[in-house]
C-alpha cells in the first residue's frame, strides 16, 4: 500500500462547508468550474496521487538522480520518470492555467486543494512540473515576442527554474555577482554561478527555461540594480513550432548531496563557460528584476506551505493508524495491576495529547492554506472585473510569509511528534516518517529562512502599510471570537481566541514602537529583530486556532441539524464533526495560553543577547 494517506474528507469540508466555495464555483470568472466538477477533479487527482505518484517518491529517495560530470547532465530514476509521465499525461498540470494557454482556469482555492494531494504524495514531482506558474509569469510580464515561450513551456512541457541564490551571497540577493552584457541583436550574455537551483538539470523535459536574476553592465549595487532574464538550456530554432537548436551556455556543475528530498535535482549552475555564451533575454524588456521575481517567490511560498501541511497530514494519519494497532502497557487506571490487558497506545494520555495536536496543526494548516487561497479567489474575481481588490491583495501579501514560515516550522516540529508516536520503528525505513522529516526540513529554508519570513512579515507587510492588513485580519478573528450565542459550547475557546488576538495585536504595536525608538536609539532595533519570528509564530497559532474554531462552529451546526432530524447524517460523518469540535477545543486550550508568554517576552527589554562577547560563545 502507498505510504501516502490523503484526507479528502477534510479538504472538501474546509473548501465547501467552511469557506463556502460551492457559492463561488460555477459563477462569474469561475463559471467553467462547478462544484461537482471540482469534487470530481479532486477525487481523480487523489486516485492518481495514491496509486501512481506516491511510491516513486520513496524509490527516488533510495536511488536518487545521478549527475554525470562528463556530459554535465542529471538522470532521474526510471520509476520516478514513469510517475512524472503519468502525471503530465493526465493533463491536470494544465488546470490552473488560463484558457489562452490551454488551461481550465480553475479557481486558486481548487488549484491549491489539488496541489496538496500531489505535494503530499510526491513533492519533488510537483516541483519538476511547476511549469504553469512560470508560463503565466511570461504570459503576464513578457513582451509580445516573448509570449511564445509561455506556449512552448506548456505545450512541450519544458522545465523551468528560479535562479536567485549565489555562492557566498545566500539570502542576500542584492550581493549577487552574476552579470549581463547587452548584445547587438538585443540578447544578453550572462556570466556567473547560481546555487541551490531546484530542478536545475534533469532529463524529464527536452528543455529548461531558467529565470535568472543578474546585474546588467553599468547597473548599480543592491537589489535595485538587478534584472530578470530568460535563459534556456537549449536555444529555440523555430519559434513557431518550438523546435530546439544548439545547446546554450548554461550547465550544471554539481548535484547537491542533500539530507532529504533527494528526488529533487538541486544543482549548481554556471552561466557562460568561456567557450559557449549563456544567452538570455530581458523579461518584458524592462529592468524590474526583483518585482518580477517576487511573482515567482509568492507562488513558491504557497507551494512550500502546502507541501509542509501535506507532509504533516499524511505523517499524522500514518502515526494515528499505528497508534490504533500497536499495543503496549496497560491503561493507566490499571497500571498497578500486573495482569491488566495491554491496550493500544492510542489509550495513553500523552500519546493522545501529541496526536490531537498533530491533528489540530495538520487540519488547521490545511485551513490556513485554503483560506489564503480563497483570498486569491477574491483577487482573481476582482481582476477579471477590472476592479482590483486592494484589501484582498494586502491580505494575501500578509498571509504568504505566515503560510510559508509558520507552516514549515510547525510541520517539522509536529512530524517529530509523529515519529515519537511510532517510536524506534519510526526511525527505520519501514515507515515513511523518517523520510517525511528529512524531506520537510528543507521547507524552513526554501525561499528564505524562517527568520527572513518573520522580518518580511513585520517590516514589509505590517510596518509598510501601517498595520492595516493585520488589523483587518484580526478584526475578522475577533468577529469569530464574539460570535457565540448564549450557552455556546465553544464559549471558553472563543474567549481564549479573543485574548490571544489582542496579544498579537499588542506584540505588533510594541515592535512598531521599538522600531520608532530606534530612530533616536539605534540599538532598540535589536529588540525588534529578536522578536519578528516570535510574532510570526504567535500570529500563526492564533490564525490556526481561529480557523479550527470556524470549523468547529460549522460542525456544531451540522450536529444540531442531525439532532433535530433536519438531515440524515451517516454515523461516520457525525464522528467527523465531533472530532472537529474536540480538536478546536483542545488546540485552543493547549496552544493559545502560550501566546501570552510570547507577548510577555517580546515586551521585555533584555540587552543580554547582543551584549554577549564573541569570546564568550
Amino acid at each position: 500500500m502507498s505510504h501516502y494517506r490523503s484526507n479528502l474528507t477534510d479538504l472538501e469540508f474546509t473548501l465547501f462547508e467552511v469557506f463556502g466555495r460551492a457559492e463561488a464555483y460555477g459563477r462569474g470568472v469561475f463559471a467553467s468550474t462547478g462544484t461537482e466538477a471540482a469534487r470530481d477533479l479532486l477525487a481523480e487527482v487523489e486516485r492518481l496521487a495514491v496509486e501512481q505518484l506516491a511510491d516513486a517518491a520513496v524509490d527516488a529517495d533510495r536511488t536518487p538522480p545521478v549527475y554525470d560530470p562528463e556530459s554535465r547532465s542529471v538522470t532521474v530514476p526510471d520509476s520516478f520518470r514513469k510517475a512524472y509521465r503519468a502525471w503530465m499525461d493526465s493533463g491536470w498540470y494544465l488546470a490552473d492555467l488560463p484558457a489562452s494557454l490551454g488551461g481550465a482556469d480553475i479557481p486558486p482555492s481548487l488549484h491549491w486543494a489539488m496541489a496538496e494531494l500531489v505535494l503530499g504524495a510526491n513533492p519533488a514531482l510537483y516541483m519538476y512540473q511547476s511549469v504553469g506558474g512560470f508560463a503565466k509569469i511570461i504570459d503576464r510580464l513578457g513582451t509580445v515576442a516573448q509570449r511564445p515561450w509561455a506556449r512552448h513551456i506548456v505545450e512541450r512541457q519544458w522545465g523551468a527554474t528560479m535562479c536567485l541564490t549565489e555562492p557566498g551571497a545566500g539570502s542576500d540577493v542584492g550581493a549577487g555577482r552574476t552579470k549581463a552584457v547587452r548584445q547587438a541583436d538585443g540578447s544578453w550574455h550572462l556570466t556567473g554561478v547560481k546555487r541551490f537551483i531546484t530542478s536545475g538539470e534533469h532529463d524529464l523535459a527536452e528543455n529548461i527555461v531558467h529565470f535568472v536574476l543578474a546585474r546588467p553592465e553599468g547597473h548599480g549595487p543592491g537589489t535595485k540594480g538587478l534584472s530578470l532574464f530568460l535563459v534556456p538550456k537549449f536555444h529555440v530554432a523555430d519559434w513557431a513550432t518550438g523546435e530546439l537548436g544548439a545547446r546554450n551556455g548554461v550547465f550544471a556543475t554539481a548535484l547537491e548531496d542533500k539530507m532529504g528530498l533527494k528526488a529533487s535535482a538541486t544543482c549548481e549552475l554556471a552561466f557562460g563557460d568561456g567557450t559557449t555564451p549563456a544567452v538570455g533575454w530581458l523579461l518584458g524588456e524592462v529592468h524590474d528584476g526583483i518585482r518580477q521575481m517576487f511573482h515567482i517567490i509568492e507562488q513558491a511560498r504557497m507551494i512550500i506551505g502546502t507541501k509542509s501541511m501535506a507532509a504533516l497530514s499524511t505523517g499524522y494519519l500514518n502515526a494515528l493508524e499505528y497508534a490504533k494497532v500497536r499495543t503496549q502497557g496497560p491503561d493507566l487506571t490499571g497500571i498497578a495491576d500486573k495482569t491488566a490487558a495491554r491496550v493500544p497506545i492510542l489509550r495513553h494520555p500523552d500519546v493522545r495529547r501529541t496526536l490531537l495536536l498533530q491533528k489540530g496543526y495538520a487540519e488547521g494548516l490545511r485551513a490556513l492554506v485554503l483560506y489564503a487561497a480563497t483570498v486569491q479567489d477574491r483577487i482573481a474575481t476582482a481582476d477579471a472585473a477590472g476592479e482590483p481588490d486592494e484589501d484582498a491583495a494586502a491580505r494575501n501579501d500578509l498571509l504568504l510569509p505566515i503560510v510559508k514560515g509558520y507552516a514549515s516550522e510547525t510541520a517539522c516540529a509536529q512530524l517529530g511528534h509523529a515519529l515519537q508516536t511510532i517510536g524506534g520503528s519510526g526511525y527505520l525505513r519501514d515507515f515513511p516518517l523518517e523520510q517525511y522529516i528529512r524531506d520537510t526540513r528543507i521547507d524552513t529554508l526554501y525561499e528564505g529562512t524562517t527568520a527572513i519570513q518573520g522580518m518580511d512579515l513585520f517590516f514589509r507587510k505590517i510596518v509598510r502599510d501601517q498595520g492595516r492588513a493585520l488589523g483587518a485580519l484580526l478584526a475578522e478573528v475577533d468577529e469569530t471570537a464574539a460570535d457565540g450565542a448564549a450557552g455556546d459550547e465553544l464559549a471558553a475557546e472563543r474567549a481564549l481566541l479573543a485574548e490571544s488576538s489582542a496579544h498579537v495585536r499588542s506584540m505588533a504595536a510594541g515592535l512598531g514602537d521599538r522600531l520608532l525608538a530606534s530612530l533616536d536609539e539605534p540599538t532598540a532595533i535589536y529588540q525588534v529583530g529578536r522578536n519578528t519570528t516570535r510574532l510570526l509564530m504567535a500570529a500563526g497559532d492564533v490564525l490556526v486556532a481561529w480557523l479550527l474554531l470556524k470549523q468547529a462552529t460549522v460542525a456544531a451546526d451540522r450536529l444540531a441539524e442531525a439532532r433535530r432530524g433536519a438531515v440524515r447524517t451517516p454515523g461516520a460523518r457525525l464522528a467527523f464533526y465531533r472530532g472537529k469540535i474536540a480538536t478546536a477545543r483542545f488546540f485552543a486550550r493547549e496552544v493559545l495560553p502560550l501566546v501570552a508568554a510570547h507577548r510577555s517576552i517580546a515586551e521585555r527589554t533584555d540587552p543580554v543577547l547582543m551584549e554577549v562577547a564573541e569570546d564568550s560563545w
